[in-house]
């Protein structure tokens, strides 16, 4: 489960002070698929990156399983984004130069799972429906496909959380809707799904919808 409490991100530009996240209190039960909704500029972004420590708050606590983030240990930090939480984002951040296969095993090399990763990697990249394509350099690959091996790199190494940040915002329409089938995919298998996204219909395929306005949590609905 994840509990946010009294959660603040506050930015000094100049003598004003301008505040991101501005008191957000959210939980999120384990097996929900969350879409956060909200203009550009609402907090929706700096919330997942907080929730993913990609970002540290000003106040307020993020905790996750009954530990506050902000208590970690540097190496505590590293295994949470490696083994807690899968990172999928709108910019797919792939290594171009490797194989499709090499960029969903490097967060178990990272975890510091050297040898034979066949059974985890494949397991993953059939997953997305990528497996034939596990030898090719990622560069070669259409958006989608990019954006389907990050989905595989993201779960290989069994996340219980997949954090997604505007994953179709660079896609067309066949290739959004393939992306979202796997995330409903994985969330009806288990995965606890937060996804942030700016589109309607991306939104109604969760079960939740959070939407922000200014920093601050203005609806909360469950739609399934």
């Amino acid at each position: 489960m994840i509990s946010v409490k009294g959660l603040t991100k506050k930015y000094t530009v100049g003598k004003a002070d301008f505040f991101a996240l501005d008191g957000v209190e959210l939980v999120i039960a384990d097996g929900e698929f969350v879409a956060v909704t909200g203009k550009s500029g609402s907090g929706k972004s700096t919330l997942l990156n907080i929730i993913g420590i990609l970002d540290i708050p000003t106040g307020g606590s993020v905790t996750v399983n009954g530990v506050e983030l902000t208590s970690l240990t540097p190496k505590a930090v590293a295994a949470y984004r490696n083994k807690t939480v899968g990172f999928v984002f709108q910019s797919f951040y792939l290594e171009p130069s490797y194989t499709v296969y090499g960029n969903v095993e490097l967060p178990l090399i990272l975890a510091g799972k050297v040898g034979n990763n066949d059974e985890k990697v494949n397991a993953a990249l059939k997953m997305v429906g990528l497996f034939e394509k596990s030898w090719e350099k990622a560069r070669t690959l259409s958006g989608g496909e990019q954006q389907r091996v990050a989905i595989a790199r993201a779960i290989v190494n069994d996340p219980e959380y997949i954090l997604a940040d505007e994953p179709c915002g660079n896609l067309d329409s066949a290739n959004s809707k393939k992306i979202m089938d796997i995330l409903v995919d994985l969330n009806r298998a288990g995965k606890t799904v937060i996804m942030v996204t700016h589109d309607a219909e991306d939104a109604a395929r969760a079960n939740r919808i959070v939407t922000m306005s200014d920093g601050k949590i203005t609806a909360d609905e469950k739609i399934a």
